[in-house]
């Protein structure tokens, strides 16, 4: 309770000091801060992320693929949560159905599947940590969106292979409001149906000549479509500017902090029916759109098995998929004359990225089967009539009651990062202008594994744990602990990593009348070094009869070490001619490479003997075109992979078996595009193709199916799994004028295409289509309102099975353990802007 407390006065106190001196001019300030929505719409528009040019370059010049979104266009996408913005660049599918956090981003053509390998988040243009992705983590879910950011730009491959991180797939970077001379901010109150409760501020002014500061946040609380019984997503964000722009326009400096403390509900699959490859239904008893397995009865666990820690750990379910972290960082620019200008980049942070979440097993089984009958996945195979099962708490349970094992996961997560990037830039001639910079990113990770902790209990929403004993030869064993756990064997590991990437690139941009051209590479090291506990198997408590704790492995105080020292050059070249000012067509090539991450690729491994690294090479045209009437961004690409990994688990999510490494080769087309008949009228499209498939593999993937049978699974020519063919969203509004000030209404339709959940292509997820609504109003000066929906025709459309069943996941009668999207959600928010 006391970070909430924390939070809501820190957040308050804040606002209120940043509005006194605002009250004082209110009488002199009729103006919002300068609006950039008109310009974020056109080639006029201005981007600085994947340029090295000082100042950035108009889109219409950028010969990659980029969106820009201003702060108006980011609330009427009417995102979820950070990665589900992502939706407005084509080509980018965040599947946004596990909750807040813990997003997978798929990337067309980039063969990711899970969590987001090829996608980084940055901050004023620098990387939130050194890897895109670790396990149980991606980099949107220490990122909130709020009042105080400004703008976001959204990449994809071309020259982020070179600057920042060096993201071969895509990276949204945001941007923070500073102040200005007049001072300026907003007050809004958001209520949603959910239960949502959301109080959004921001001030900006001005503090004494040159100077200027900013302060705002958020706080929150929720209880979810998905109601858990508790608060599914509970907690802030406050964040601090403070600029100053140097006299004679010689560049700028920006300060800045940020403390984020939010907790999430992390969402697990539920039961569904499979009748047909693009045919799902509900389950008996569980309604696909509003369920969920969490209740109060299994939010407080003990977990003996925790990872390094004797004694075990308290966890608690409300703690979700949540961050508790700090930021402070800095950018400056300066023109030091005769063509020669600096720029640096910093940013640090730390803090805990924990996870406290259900994780699917086995497909659910009468309590009968699952206690006496042999061969059922997951089941107990007792003696016939041996057992008692009570639910935990008190009540026996009937033997046809539906039932399931799920797995309580606890990570805790402790990163820290720090990242500096300095440019120097001179101007060589007339045109061009030559850059060279040094990236270093110093970062750990401090991890305590707690997998596997299977819990028997009821197959129904806000399930109820379930204890089992029986009785064999006038012996009473204990099938379950008190809690309703059955097994507690898993994967329970501590496991630190530190790592140092350095970085040196050089760019050269040159104009040539009407040709941009530029030629960048960059020479990255990635020094890093892992330790991992080793372990062996033990009776926790020493006693034969509890079944639930025989034989857990736990660390054994010896740690295995794992070195991983690679360098690797990347390159990108692009060409853009503008026939006008309103049209250009652009060329570019460039390879990249992936290097391993602590958990993918190095934990598992010796020293000498990690997977290869993952490269890429790319190529891709575009043309983009504006008149009144017309705006179209369009770019196709192809994009081919080798070094990809296979690493096969077992259902506790323990490594099983060897790496297996294969390719792919992907054909897209990027589609963004408008038309505006009036001034008042806008019909939007941002819509994708993808041709993509998987090579380089001619055996198999051996895997145990959902009935526990060793198989094996061609890969060869399937379609990249969680990647639709076909996406698009068409979006038309219409505003109306009065003279008090407008209505803006739009709808959003959004079509997903046939999507497959693994690398087998073995279990179909079907196509979907969702209706998203949003009505916006602005009335006089000061006052705004908007009414928002999102799947308001309760669409059931699925974006992932049970992650860890490789192949088909459907069991008997078609029963299948998947995410689907949530029901429709309805929000309201009343806002006062000065």
């Amino acid at each position: 309770m006391r970070y909430k407390k924390f939070i809501r006065y820190t957040l308050s106190a804040a606002i209120a000091a940043a509005l006194a001196p605002v009250y004082a001019q209110a009488q002199e300030a009729t103006d919002t801060a300068p609006s950039s929505d008109q310009a974020a719409t056109t080639l006029d528009a201005v981007v600085v992320s994947g340029s090295a040019v000082r100042g950035g370059v108009k889109k219409l010049e950028a010969s990659y693929n980029i969106v820009r979104a201003s702060e108006e266009q980011i609330k009427m996408a009417n995102p979820k949560s950070t990665a589900d913005l992502l939706k407005i660049s084509p080509g980018l599918w965040p599947e946004s159905t596990g909750g807040q956090t813990g997003a997978n981003i798929e990337i067309a053509g980039f063969p990711g599947g899970g969590d987001a390998p090829y996608f980084s988040t940055l901050l004023m243009g620098s990387p939130l940590y050194g890897m895109p992705t670790l396990s149980f983590f991606e980099t949107t879910s220490m990122f909130r969106l709020d009042d105080t950011v400004g703008s976001t730009e959204i990449l994809q491959g071309g020259p982020s292979v070179v600057f920042a991180d060096g993201q071969i797939g895509a990276t949204a970077n945001f941007f923070l409001k500073t102040g200005s001379d007049t001072p300026y901010g907003s007050v809004g109150l958001t209520y949603g149906d959910e239960g949502l409760l959301r109080l959004d501020a921001f001030s900006g002014f001005k503090v004494a000549d040159g100077w200027y500061g900013s302060v705002g946040g958020f706080w929150r609380s929720s209880d979810g479509v998905r109601d858990p019984q508790f608060k599914a997503d509970e907690g802030g964000q406050l964040t601090a500017t403070l600029s100053h722009d140097f006299a004679d326009d010689k560049g700028n400096l920006t300060l800045y902090a940020r403390y984020l403390n939010d907790k999430n509900q992390f969402i697990t699959p539920i039961p569904l029916v499979q009748t047909g490859t693009d045919s799902f239904r509900a389950y008996p008893g569980f309604d696909p759109l509003k369920d969920t397995y969490y209740s109060k009865a299994i939010q407080h666990v003990h977990l003996p098995s925790y990872g390094g820690v004797a004694g075990g750990v308290d966890a608690d379910l409300a703690d979700g998929r949540g961050a508790d972290m700090i930021f402070v960082g800095g950018n400056f620019d300066y023109d030091l004359g005769n063509g020669w200008s600096i720029s640096d980049k910093f940013l640090f942070d730390e803090g805990d990225m924990d996870t406290s979440a259900l994780f699917s097993g086995n497909n659910p089984a009468s309590l009968n089967d699952m206690l006496y009958t042999a061969g059922v996945p997951g089941g107990f195979a007792l003696p016939a009539g041996t057992a008692t099962a009570t639910y935990v708490g008190g009540g026996d349970v009937a033997l046809d009651q539906s039932v399931i094992q799920q797995g309580w996961w606890h990570i805790h997560k402790h990163l820290k990062s720090f990242n500096n990037d300095f440019r120097l830039s001179k101007e060589l001639f007339d045109g061009n202008t030559l850059t060279i910079g040094l990236y270093v990113n110093h970062y750990t990770m401090d991890d305590k594994w707690s997998l596997g902790n299977q819990m028997l209990m009821t197959n129904e929403p806000n399930a109820r744990p379930i204890m089992v004993t029986y009785d064999d030869g006038g012996t009473t064993y204990y099938r379950t602990d008190s809690q309703g756990f059955a097994d507690f064997s898993g994967f329970h590991i501590a496991e630190h990593g530190s790592a140092t990437n350095t970085a040196l690139y050089l760019s050269d941009s040159w104009r040539v009348g009407k040709w941009l051209l530029d030629l960048s590479g960059r020479i990255e090291n990635q020094d890093a070094t892992n330790n991992v506990c080793n372990l062996d198997n033990v009776d926790l408590d020493g006693d034969p009869t509890t079944l639930y704790d025989n034989a857990v492995p736990v660390c054994n105080g010896t740690y295995a070490k794992t070195d991983y020292d690679k360098t690797h050059p990347s390159f990108s070249a692009g060409a853009n001619y503008s026939f006008n000012d309103h049209m250009s067509m652009y060329g570019r090539v460039n390879t990249g490479g992936h290097f391993l991450d602590f958990d993918n690729g190095i934990r598992g491994s010796t020293t000498g003997n990690t997977p290869p690294m993952q490269k890429i090479r790319n190529y891709e045209i575009g043309f983009k075109y504006q008149s009144k009437l017309l705006y179209a961004d369009i770019s196709a690409y192809r994009r081919k992979f080798t070094g990809l990994q296979y690493q096969p688990t077992n259902g506790l999510g323990t490594p099983t078996g060897d790496v297996q490494v294969y390719g792919s080769d992907s054909f897209g087309v990027n589609f963004i595009g408008a038309v505006t008949p009036t001034d008042n009228l806008r019909i939007q499209l941002v819509a994708n193709y993808l041709d993509g498939e998987y090579t380089d593999y001619d055996a198999c993937f051996p895997y145990t199916d959902i009935n526990g049978v060793d198989q094996c699974a061609a890969i060869d020519g399937e379609q990249l799994q969680r990647q639709p063919k076909i996406r698009a969203m068409l979006t038309p509004s219409y505003r109306f004028d009065f003279a008090w000030g407008d209505i803006t209404p739009y709808i959003t339709y959004t079509h997903v295409g046939d999507h497959t959940q693994d690398q087998s292509g073995l279990q179909e997820l079907g196509s979907y289509h969702t209706l998203d609504f949003g009505i916006t109003s602005n009335v006089g000066y000061n006052w705004s309102f908007a009414l928002r929906g999102t799947n308001v025709t309760n669409e059931l459309g699925l974006t992932e099975s049970n992650s860890r069943i490789f192949g088909s996941a459907a069991s008997s009668g078609g029963v299948l353990l998947a995410r689907p999207l949530e029901g429709r959600e309805i929000n309201f928010q009343a806002k006062y802007s000065w």
